[in-house]
């Protein structure tokens, strides 16, 4: 009888265990067959962006443009493309929008010419490339992803990474084809207020850039970030965009990040890379990490700005410390998209 009964035990147990399997695989438990989880945000710049001084056109354009551009990473990401791939597309297709500070909608120096950069890095390689100052690469942020894979460096400037742009294949355009009258009206706008004296009119004329962070359903991680500068800069000066650490950092034990704000802050406190640091060091998790950097460090220190950052856990954070901030998230298709501080 006791042998009989420990068949009958056995044989439930291997029929309940049995049952169990087959509705975790029906409700998404966690098993083999469970559906592949992908992350990505996206941000289109920071600054003093208010609600009652946007046209409601203009806010649609915006909000438009960013979930066009949501969709695109969308559809990489659940077709099984790999998370730098995702990031290219979405910021590519940024870049060809007039209404970021990036590519086609860059910011004037004060020669009235647009110098441009951007930075790519892999989490799961560690791998990286950056470009700045170029004039004439319609999209940079293929270019940083040239230097990454066909090239030993991470960062090239001006003339030499334009020709090595052109050693690779990419496309090279007049660099008329940058030009806004949106933004040379802000350059114009920058200059007499210099001449004099006052504030510049335009509070927001050393913000606003693209980025894109994202995770495939491999977990690998990956972030990519591109600007034009600050209106009005001189001397070739480079922002913390095309610096890895500064404006851009991705690592598959942590965290990827793009970031958008003042870029001399971002350059001196390494922001982007102390998210990580915090996080693997300091064992915070992903919220507290970017809380207490962008509004307690940054402010503190002077630094304006804000941040997208994607854990290795899926988990994403989208702080700033100005009015606002264009930006936009999607994990495993719960999207949003947001402009002003109370959303």
């Amino acid at each position: 009888m006791k042998f009989s009964n420990l068949l009958l035990l056995i044989s439930c147990t291997l029929f309940y265990t049995s049952c169990q399997q087959n509705t975790d695989s029906k409700t998404g438990g966690n098993n083999l067959e469970q559906s592949p989880k992908f992350a990505i945000a996206i941000h289109g710049g920071a600054g003093t962006i208010l609600k009652q001084n946007m046209l409601p056109e203009t806010e649609q354009a915006y909000r438009s443009t960013l979930d066009s551009a949501l969709t695109i990473g969308e559809k990489i990401l659940s077709e099984e493309g790999t998370s730098t791939e995702a990031v290219i597309a979405v910021i590519k297709f940024m870049e060809d929008s007039p209404l970021f500070n990036a590519g086609k909608g860059a910011v004037f120096n004060a020669k009235g010419e647009n110098e441009l950069d951007a930075s790519i890095m892999d989490g799961k390689t560690q791998n990286a490339g950056a470009i700045s100052g170029v004039r004439n690469i319609k999209h940079p942020i293929e270019a940083a992803y040239a230097v990454m894979n066909q090239s030993e460096h991470v960062l090239l400037s001006g003339a030499g990474a334009e020709s090595f742009a052109l050693s690779v294949g990419l496309d090279t355009i007049d660099p008329s084809y940058f030009f806004t009258q949106r933004r040379y009206d802000a350059l114009l706008k920058v200059q007499e207020s210099e001449k004099t004296g006052s504030i510049p009119s335009n509070p927001d004329y050393k913000y606003g850039t693209v980025g894109c962070v994202a995770m495939d359903i491999n977990g690998d991680l990956a972030a990519g970030t591109s600007t034009g500068g600050m209106t009005n800069k001189r001397f070739n000066r480079v922002g913390d965009s095309p610096i890895i650490g500064a404006g851009t950092y991705a690592d598959n034990n942590s965290v990827a990040v793009s970031c958008t704000g003042h870029g001399e802050y971002f350059i001196r406190y390494a922001v982007a890379y102390d998210i990580a640091a915090r996080m693997t060091y300091g064992k915070v998790s992903l919220k507290t990490a970017c809380e207490d950097l962008v509004n307690d460090k940054l402010v503190q220190k002077g630094g304006s700005g804000g941040l997208i950052a994607l854990d290795k856990s899926g988990n994403i954070e989208m702080p700033f410390n100005t009015e606002g901030m264009y930006r936009a998230s999607s994990v495993s298709g719960k999207r949003f998209i947001g402009i002003y501080k109370d959303e």
